[in-house]
């Protein structure tokens, strides 16, 4: 309704801008007037007359007001409309610019009005921005987990902590400079990253990031038999712990190819070293079978070419209430660049808001992607990055030893990283307070879903023990917390990775 308003607004306001519109004499150019009657518009050229009825002008020149740090030529570079183009009031490009603006995360609110050219059909375009503090924390990770130690022995709770903060509009300039940091026990991972939106002034975007990443991982899902490197006897423990690092970098390049649909194509580069197990075994279902842990041992290179095709209209990048957000990846592995790992990649993403009667908010969120190679086990899809009861992994860094929730009996508990990956979940939120200074939104959201996660092996030769539908690796997921728009960052606070300590809830089998 707040969408239809303001079109109303827009091209009521435009009305009294019309060639030929009467004024008062020294009236304000900002004021109100009636357009021209009927008749007046009948005895005009056809052409002229359709041009005044589909309310289009010549947009003579274009005014930023607010801007107080935001430099004009930064708030012009997402503006699609030039000096000398016929404005059309009912242009959906309107709407769709004032979203790409409030994307950016300069500014609070965007608005766009229309004044009186200086000739009878020419129009200023008055945009008026509300700017808001844009250093940020992009990220904030705080929680327990179950992890183990290097020899594979479970560990009672850890916690773990990140943190991921930037200065979107350095100096005024539109570029993003940030820095991520990720703690656990034994484990370290660092980012730094840049985006500039006009390189050197023009309309191509490049951003770039550098990573390093001291990490551990854990494999194996019952009665764990390896023998570790430098070690001739063979263990019995519930894990399998691989350690490796990781110490690299991407950069990319990008274009709009339209207000709301941009194109990249990042090359990412990285050297890691890996110090897996000599051998290994575990029980998948009832029967032992090698573990296949997905790193080459001692230093190996990862190199790949990703293209990324995003379509964006949300209204707002935080609590967004209506638009669609579309995601399209294509990455394949570099191996005539000297890439150990040959692999492709292949990612869609959709989801879709609607607001509803008194404000409240339904979301629907649909994700496939697929490998197919050789992938390292940190770039599969890992089962607490889809299943909220699990933490997630921040920075490329794995917390758990866990299995999931397995809540429908299925085989999702013999799978911690796979190939494939699909989810589709809702997500409901009803808005609780909305400010304009410090806190600017508070929604309490619950969320629902399902998920897969599988490997070639569990579709070809499901693991035994199971039968019927139950072989399909799938499992639910919900989540229900509190999302904040602040002057210092989005935050959520969410209960679900607590819940999944419950003991009806954790996926321990041990």
């Amino acid at each position: 309704m707040a969408a239809r308003l303001t079109a109303t607004l827009f091209a009521l306001f435009a009305l009294s801008l019309a060639p030929g519109a009467r004024a008062e004499e020294g009236a304000d150019d900002e004021a109100l007037t009636s357009a021209p009657p009927e008749e007046e518009l009948r005895e005009r050229p056809p052409d002229f007359a359709e041009e005044e009825a589909g309310l289009r002008y010549t947009l003579e020149a274009i005014e930023v007001r607010g801007n107080t740090r935001t430099r004009d030529r930064v708030v012009l570079r997402y503006i699609p409309f030039q000096t000398g183009d016929q404005l059309n009031v009912e242009d959906p490009a309107i709407e769709l610019t004032r979203y790409r603006l409030l994307g950016t995360g300069f500014f609070r609110d965007v608005q766009f009005s229309l004044k009186k050219g200086t000739a009878p059909g020419k129009v200023v375009l008055v945009v008026e921005v509300s700017e808001r503090n844009t250093f940020v924390v992009s990220d904030l990770w705080m929680g327990l987990s179950k992890d183990a130690d290097n020899e594979g022995t479970p560990k009672p709770l850890t916690p773990y902590a990140g943190l991921d903060a930037a200065e979107t509009n350095l100096a005024g300039t539109g570029i993003l400079l940030g820095g991520a940091l990720g703690l656990a026990s034994r484990q370290l991972a660092l980012r730094l990253r840049f985006l500039d939106p006009a390189f050197l002034g023009g309309s191509w975007m490049t951003n770039g990031e550098l990573l390093y990443n001291d990490a551990r991982d854990f494999f194996g899902n019952r009665e764990v038999r390896y023998v570790a490197p430098a070690q001739q006897a063979e263990r019995v423990t519930p894990h399998a712990t691989v350690t490796y690092k990781r110490f690299g970098g991407s950069l990319g390049v990008g274009r709009d190819l339209s207000i709301s649909t941009q194109l990249w194509l990042h090359y990412r580069l990285e050297s890691i070293d890996a110090s897996p197990p000599d051998a290994a075994s575990h029980l998948r279902g009832d029967a032992r079978e090698p573990i296949d842990f997905d790193v080459l041992r001692g230093r190996s290179v990862l190199s790949t070419l990703r293209a990324t095709l995003e379509h964006d209209t949300r209204d707002q990048p935080v609590l967004p209430t209506r638009g669609w957000f579309l995601s399209a990846v294509s990455e394949v592995s570099l191996t005539p660049a000297g890439s150990d790992y040959p692999y492709q990649r292949v990612e869609l993403r959709l989801d879709r808001w609607w607001r509803l009667p008194f404000d409240h908010v339904i979301s629907m969120s649909l994700f496939g992607g697929a490998l197919s190679g050789d992938a390292p086990f940190f770039e599969q899809y890992y089962v607490g990055d889809f299943s909220d009861f699990l933490p997630g992994r921040v920075l490329g860094l794995n917390f758990d030893r866990r299995p999931p929730p397995n809540l429908l009996g299925t085989a999702i508990q013999e799978v911690r990283y796979g190939r494939y990956a699909g989810k589709v979940s809702s997500e409901y939120r009803i808005p609780l307070y909305r400010g304009s200074r410090s806190v600017y939104g508070i929604d309490l959201f619950a969320s629902a879903g399902a998920y897969i996660v599988a490997n070639p092996l569990d579709l070809s030769r499901p693991a035994s023990g199971y039968s019927g539908l139950a072989r399909v690796p799938i499992d639910l997921t919900g989540n229900l917390g509190f999302r904040l728009d602040t002057n210092a960052g989005a935050f959520a606070f969410a209960f679900s990775s607590a819940l999944g300590f419950a003991p009806p809830i954790q996926g321990e089998t041990e």
